[in-house]
């Protein structure tokens, strides 16, 4: 008797909507803890995504926080730790018929590599991206010694 042979589909075995896709299933999960044990997750808060840039003269944030206003934000710079933190409130009014966006305490932190100007920081916020600008330190930490007669 033969036996059918089977056929393997192919399997996308990337990576590059592996960051995504952890949020997806990190969220998944959240639904289903609060769906079981009531919300427990208003306790910890959510990490917005972020880029990390580095230019000649700064270091540039930008996270991506929909939704949130300015008076809902706070930014902290600690030595090299830049740490953006908050909490955006649910909308008054109507019925919540799907909830895709996060609410709730946030917070994001990041450690900037080299040393900085913490008074030259500047931030935006516009269109739910909030950018801050970390000027590096003008002070120059290589330098040639000439040595004495």
């Amino acid at each position: 008797m033969a036996l059918p042979i089977a056929q393997r589909r192919a399997r996308n075995t990337t990576l590059a909507g592996a960051p995504r896709e952890f949020e997806d299933i990190y969220d998944q999960m959240g639904q289903l803890i609060n769906a079981a044990f009531g919300e427990v997750s208003a306790a910890v808060p959510w990490s917005p995504m972020a880029d990390v840039y580095e230019t000649d003269d700064a270091y540039i944030v930008e996270a991506e926080i929909p939704g949130a206003r300015k008076d809902q934000m706070d930014i902290q710079l600690n030595e090299r730790e830049l740490v953006v933190s908050g909490e955006i409130t649910e909308r008054e009014g109507g019925r919540l018929r799907r909830k895709e966006r996060r609410r709730g305490r946030f917070e994001y932190r990041v450690y900037l590599p080299g040393d900085i100007e913490p008074e030259g920081v500047r931030a935006e916020l516009s269109d739910g991206v909030l950018t801050v600008v970390v000027p590096k330190s003008a002070t120059e930490k290589n330098r040639h010694i000439e040595i004495a007669d």
